[in-house]
């Protein structure tokens, strides 16, 4: 490891900010050095937050239907071999009932783009959870809304908007998705949660196509400035009913790297051990806490629909995955010095 590089790590834990080419430097500069010091100075600022505990949360996948056509996505409306479903009321109410019976009190709704889930049926889903379930935190991921439809959700009772913006540069957000979709639409939305009152999550993938050291740093750059609650950061991993299919997955290694830096830059953030961390590496999601993580996120979603939820080929979503397996996931967590805690787990303010 370099002087420079050791000062530069330094400088992000007392700061928490970087400039982007301070951001770049670290990140083609990594050794095993390196990445060893970042993961010891993140894993003592998230235990001053948090201790070691690790936070769940009930995911359910409402529906795999979507409106768009994102490049390097199973789901999008252009793949014609996506087996389609869409979770009903009931569906939903009974994958609650079931996880809070199992100690889940974050309930996490995720889907396609589907114009089914108007204002009015979402909030009314909303509404029921929370009145059944007043100690549970709602989560929504349902992508992009307007600011009116996302108040709507928020005065329903959901608490927190989990919205990937999932790349920084403009150019390369068009390279990623159709022309239909923009970047500026997408920074709308997030900045459009935050002022509503969300706990809003941002994030963005690692190593997808076009992707360079350049766009990686200004990925850094935003979670800095814009300072989301929480942030989703996976490894791209391609999609054969996709043009990406042959590109080269993301790994496990840098995508570690970053969850020590994004956990240095906000120390306070829920930063989730993503289900395509596991999928890459079979202790990719054990890696990712190690490295600064304190969020996984078990599939509360019924088992007839799990393996048509394939937003990139080989998604896990048994063993470990499954919330079924929840003790399961409490034993790996134990073993590498954490605890798996049944409760809301909020974003902790300074």
């Amino acid at each position: 490891m370099t002087e420079k590089m050791k000062t530069l790590i330094e400088k992000l834990e007392k700061e928490h900010s970087l400039s982007l080419e301070e951001y770049e430097y670290l990140i083609d500069n990594r050794d095993e050095e390196s990445r060893s010091l970042l993961r010891e100075k993140a894993d003592k600022v998230r235990r001053s937050f948090y201790g070691n505990k690790v936070f769940i949360r009930g995911l359910i996948e409402i529906s795999n239907i979507c409106k768009n056509d994102c490049l390097y996505c199973g789901i999008r409306k252009g793949n014609r071999n996506c087996q389609r479903y869409r979770l009903s009321e009931d569906d939903i109410l009974e994958c609650c009932k079931e996880g809070y019976g199992l100690g889940f009190r974050t309930f996490v709704m995720q889907g396609g783009e589907d114009g089914f889930f108007s204002d009015e049926v979402m909030c009314g889903i909303v509404r029921k959870i929370k009145e059944k379930y007043p100690d549970c935190a709602v989560t929504l991921s349902l992508g992009e809304r307007s600011e009116e439809s996302y108040r709507k959700l928020f005065e329903a009772g959901a608490d927190r908007y989990l919205l990937r913006h999932e790349t920084a540069d403009k150019e390369h957000y068009g390279k990623l998705h159709p022309k239909e979709l923009s970047w500026e639409k997408r920074m709308e939305c997030l900045k459009s949660l935050k002022t509503i009152g969300f706990q809003t999550g941002c994030g963005f993938m690692v190593g997808s196509p076009y992707q360079t050291t350049a766009h990686l740093a200004k990925d850094l750059k935003f979670v800095e400035e814009f300072s989301p609650e929480m942030c989703g950061i996976g490894p791209f991993i391609p999609h054969n009913e996709t043009i990406f299919r042959d590109e080269k997955a993301g790994t496990c290694e840098l995508t570690c790297y970053l969850l020590s830096i994004v956990r240095l830059i906000k120390p306070n953030i829920l930063l989730p051990s993503t289900t395509a961390l596991g999928t890459i590496d079979k202790e990719g999601r054990e890696k990712g806490i190690l490295s600064g993580g304190n969020v996984v996120m078990p599939n509360l979603s019924p088992l007839s629909v799990r393996k048509k939820y394939m937003l990139y080929e080989g998604k896990i979503s048994t063993d470990e995955e499954a919330a079924e397996n929840l003790m399961k996931l409490k034993e790996k967590i134990r073993a590498i010095g954490f605890e798996v805690v049944t409760e809301r787990g909020d974003f902790i303010k300074v």
